[in-house]
This record gives C-alpha cells, sequence and structure tokens, in this order.
C-alpha cells in the first residue's frame, strides 16, 4: 500500500482551519484553508526495503554456514510494511505464508555454494541477501564403498531326504538353512533375490547352481557357500564328497568332489568366497588354518585383499546330525551388534563352544590354489 503524507497547515493567524475536500489515495488533493493560498498534498513513495531473516540455520557472521549433509532445510522470515509479494532462492520461486514464513530445502554441492535471496515487497522495493553454505561431504566408509560397489550372493544347500535307502536320512540341514538364510537376511547386505536355496537338490541342480554363479559374480561382489548334508571320505583318492540326494552309497557318480567344488570356486571371480560346510569329512577341504585382528584399520585391509575362506564343523571325521556348530554359528549371527563381522573373528567367537558342546572340532582356514590373497570374507551388519 502507498503511503501518503499530507501536509497539514496550522491554523494561520486569521480565520480557522477548514478542510472540505475529500482525500484520494493515490491522488493529488488540493485544499484551501480560511484566507489562506491553495495547499497541494504531495504523494511521498514508500523506498523502505523488504526485510529478510534466517532463522535456521544458525549462521556465523549472518551468511555463512558449514554443513556435512548434501542439503539444508532453510527456514526464514520475510516482512514489509506493504506486503511480500515474490520470493527467489537462487532459481525457485519458494512458497510463504500469511506471515511471511518460508521453508525450503537446498540441495548442496560440495564445495561452498552461493545461495541468493531476493524479495519483492508490493511497492517493487527489492532485497537480496547473499549466504554461503560449505559442504564438505564425510569421508566414504568401508561400509559406503561395499554398499556402492557390491553385491553379496549366497547359495545356500540343504539335503536331509536321500533317494538311496542305503544312505540315511537326516533332520536337520534343511531346517538348519532356512535358519541361516533367515539371519542372513535379516541382520546383514543378504537379499533374497541374491539368495540361492537348494531343498534336497540332486548333482545336477548343484552343478547347475554353482555354473550359474561364474556368469553372475562379479570381481567386486561377495560369495556365500553353505553346504549342509551328508559327506564321504575316500581314502584311496584322498579326496572328501559331498552327497546330493541322487547319491548312491556304492556309487561316486552323482558324489560331488571337493576338488570340483575348489575349481568352481577357482572360476567364480569374487572378491571374497566364504565356504562353510556342515557335513561329515568337510574339513578335507583345506589344511591352513588362519586368524586375524578385527579393529577398523585392519577390516579395511582384509576387505582390499581378495580372499577365499573355508570353516567346517569338523576335519576328517564324521559329525552328529543335530548340529552344534550350526546352531552356535547362527547364534553369533544373530547376536552381533558390530558393522563388520570377519569370517575369522565369527568362527573364534564360536568355535570353543562348539568343541565343549559336541565330539567336533571346527576347522577354519584358507582354500588352497585358489586366489586367496590374505583377506577375509566380511559380514556387513544392516544400518
Amino acid at each position: 500500500m502507498k503511503l501518503v503524507r499530507y501536509i497539514l497547515v496550522l491554523q494561520l493567524l486569521v480565520g480557522t482551519l477548514s478542510l472540505h475536500s475529500q482525500v484520494l489515495k493515490g491522488e493529488k488533493v488540493s485544499f484551501q484553508l480560511n484566507n489562506a493560498p491553495e495547499v497541494e498534498v504531495v504523494e511521498v513513495p514508500d523506498a523502505k526495503e523488504p526485510a529478510i531473516t534466517i532463522i535456521s540455520p544458525e549462521l556465523e557472521n549472518g551468511v555463512y554456514y558449514k554443513s556435512a549433509e548434501p542439503e539444508v532445510v532453510l527456514i526464514g522470515k520475510i516482512s514489509a510494511a506493504s506486503g511480500i509479494s515474490v520470493l527467489s532462492i537462487g532459481s525457485k520461486w519458494i512458497e510463504f505464508n500469511d506471515e511471511g514464513g518460508f521453508v525450503s530445502t537446498i540441495e548442496l554441492e560440495p564445495g561452498q555454494n552461493r545461495l541468493r535471496i531476493v524479495a519483492m515487497d508490493k511497492n517493487d522495493n527489492l532485497k537480496e541477501k547473499t549466504l554461503f553454505i560449505d559442504y564438505t561431504p564425510p569421508e566414504p566408509t568401508l561400509a559406503d564403498k561395499i554398499r556402492d560397489k557390491s553385491v553379496y550372493y549366497a547359495l545356500v544347500i540343504g539335503i536331509d531326504e536321500y533317494e538311496d535307502y542305503r544312505l540315511r536320512d537326516l533332520e536337520n540341514p534343511v531346517k538348519d538353512c532356512v535358519k541361516f538364510i533367515e539371519s542372513l537376511t535379516k541382520n546383514y547386505t543378504f537379499e533374497e533375490e541374491n539368495i540361492t536355496f537348494l531343498r534336497n537338490a540332486t548333482r545336477e541342480e548343484l552343478i547347475g547352481s554353482l555354473d550359474d554363479l561364474t556368469q553372475k559374480v562379479t570381481p567386486e561382489d561377495n560369495l556365500l557357500i553353505f553346504y549342509a548334508g551328508h559327506g564321504m571320505w575316500d581314502e584311496k583318492s584322498n579326496n572328501g564328497y559331498w552327497l546330493p540326494s541322487d547319491a548312491e552309497r556304492e556309487k561316486k557318480t552323482n558324489w560331488v568332489r571337493n576338488s570340483a567344488v575348489i575349481d568352481y570356486l577357482t572360476e567364480i571371480d569374487s572378491k571374497h568366497t566364504l565356504l562353510i560346510t556342515d557335513a561329515c569329512f568337510g574339513g578335507s577341504i583345506f589344511e591352513t588354518r588362519a586368524g586375524f585382528a578385527d579393529d577398523e584399520l585392519a577390516y579395511e585391509q582384509l576387505y582390499e585383499h581378495p580372499s577365499r575362506k573355508a570353516m567346517t564343523s569338523g576335519n576328517k571325521t564324521e559329525v552328529p546330525d543335530r548340529s552344534a556348530f550350526t546352531r552356535y554359528l547362527i547364534n553369533q549371527l544373530n547376536e552381533n551388534k558390530d558393522t563388520y563381522l570377519s569370517s575369522a573373528t565369527l568362527f573364534n567367537s564360536f568355535r570353543l563352544t562348539v568343541i565343549k558342546n559336541s565330539k567336533a572340532i571346527p576347522q577354519y582356514g584358507n582354500i588352497g590354489y585358489v586366489g586367496d590373497q590374505g583377506g577375509d570374507f566380511i559380514f556387513l551388519k544392516r544400518e
């Protein structure tokens, strides 16, 4: 609203002030005092600029702000005697309420961001305020790097029903696999679509799934293979075997050699591969054992170098159907609160408990000749 000032003339020496003319807004108005010269009212325009107040965030010296986040929520208020007609921040028009309050989310680029705020009142008076917001992105953590580049794949195999009556059916492998998958998807960065679950798989299905992984897994990805079922050891060939559901007791035709599994681990070009077996004679797959530190720097170094690790429920001996190994393995996965859990730390956390509660002696170590370079498989906790 234009502010109109009227010049009032005091009573002159003779006569009394008498104003009979109507004052019209926005117009020049003339009136005459008794026995006095005519007086003209002069319109004086409003030249007072609007006010811009920033309520949040709290600024340094009124114009500077430092942010570690990629966006900032700007809360402020604008005011003018004649009312506000337009508000812009950067190149965007901003809405404001009847009291002049406004809220705007500002996306930032790394470095210094220059933010120009312009308000215009209804008399076309302008007010400009410039803010400087320094955005410094935080250094990416190991977890950030893994989530950005890597996929966690899992092949989970549970065999408890056998076609050959001479091979005793088992009670727990499939049940244990279900619990194992639930722990991975609930607690760690394994997605269901990246987990292949083979229930009572035949040799063809098992080998086919390993073959699929050679096409799917990239050098940035991590692979976990879990096998629970019968295992056999052939002293003559000095080799261990997994027994799929179509295995025959007296024929090795459908048995899966440890050496065949190792060949696939060579072909699957993952960043890290961890093999966990809960089967008799599972320890025949490797001979060496390893252990690592578990501080932040150590995890960075462990993840940097490719690894091929294995943990088994026993060595070259039989293990019971009701597995203390898998039970305590899953317990530790569920109870872990740390962001990073290396396979070595996981194994060491429950190994003695398994020994105390069963006759089995779990084993852990490198799988030889398949590309282990001293790193370790890292379980990454869900956010």
